[in-house]
């Protein structure tokens, strides 16, 4: 059902482009424009993964600097069928991650330090197995392409504003241009966050069954949502379009599920993990082997990863 509806909404995110194209008169403009778009996303699609964690000050990990983590993300790329992606840590005290890369082969899994210590090693399993769903699923490809399509809208109502139309049809006109202008953008972008909260409920969905365990990823979820609204994350606040990247919106004031959200509220999220959870009777997949004793389970009360 999500790829049903991430199809239905990638053609109507061409439609829209096919018609403001229409509207302004000319196939040659909307070509031009799907080119000089398309070049623009196609180098953010091969630079976009340093581009962002250099922007979060993310630094790369491995088994020696980050023996708990890394295992943890071996162990869970292994479940999923994935290579096994770079590991990086963004100091950061806003519990929250994200997945870049352009493919599989070239990914990359960036957690906070607030993510590590604030939640336990299956909560941390939770939000790890749902960016690797991202990878599995080849998101950034599919984000890549409606932002393709959607910087092409934009660029052809601001065409459309400038040149109005061919000589065939004689274009919107002044009223319908500055209509288009303001309007396709919008449009364009509201159908790019559809997809982007759509991808959200599969990546949900397929973390759940990476980890075995839908709960440890609601869990996982409703304590990030609650930490996110209280720490922020200033380069985040700094650079919102990046935002759509993480697991929780890391912007101050996410509201509800509306037409303006990134992300689905939370709520609905938690509401859909319980109903996987009591379709499987709590579990997906059989208990992985118990973890050794670690800074995750030391017993006592309840600590971060870290300590």
């Amino acid at each position: 059902m999500n790829y049903f509806r991430t199809a239905i909404l990638l053609a109507g995110l061409t439609g829209l482009f096919m018609g403001v194209g229409y509207l302004i008169g000319g196939a040659s403009g909307a070509m031009i424009a799907l080119v000089v778009a398309s070049g623009t996303n196609i180098f953010a699609y091969w630079n976009s993964d340093r581009m962002v964690l250099s922007m979060y000050g993310a630094h790369e990990v491995d088994a020696g600097t980050a023996p708990d983590l890394h295992r943890l993300v071996t162990e869970l790329a292994v479940r999923a069928g994935l290579p096994m992606p770079r590991v990086f840590v963004m100091d950061n005290p806003q519990p929250n991650a994200f997945a870049t890369g352009r493919n599989p082969q070239n990914a990359a899994v960036a957690v906070t330090t607030g993510l590590m210590q604030s939640l336990s090693r299956e909560e941390l399993a939770g939000v790890i197995a749902h960016e690797l769903a991202h990878i599995k699923h080849h998101d950034t490809l599919l984000m890549t392409i409606t932002a393709t399509i959607a910087g092409a809208i934009s660029m052809l109502a601001q065409f459309g504003m400038f040149f109005g139309g061919n000589r065939d049809n004689n274009g919107p006109g002044i009223i319908g241009s500055l209509a288009m202008m303001i309007l396709a953008p919008i449009g364009a972008m509201l159908v790019q966050m559809a997809i982007s909260r759509t991808r959200e409920y599969a990546a949900d969905e397929m973390g759940a069954r990476i980890c075995g365990q839908p709960m440890w990823l609601a869990s996982a979820l409703a304590r990030i949502d609650n930490a996110a609204h209280q720490i922020p994350n200033m380069e985040a606040e700094r650079a919102p379009a990046t935002a759509h990247m993480f697991i929780i919106n890391p912007l101050s004031g996410q509201g509800m599920d509306n037409l303006f959200a990134t992300h689905p509220s939370t709520e609905n999220r938690i509401a859909a993990l319980q109903k996987l959870a009591g379709q499987s009777g709590g579990g997906l997949a059989p208990e992985t082997t118990p973890a050794p004793r670690g800074p995750w389970n030391r017993g006592g009360a309840r600590r971060g990863p870290w300590g």
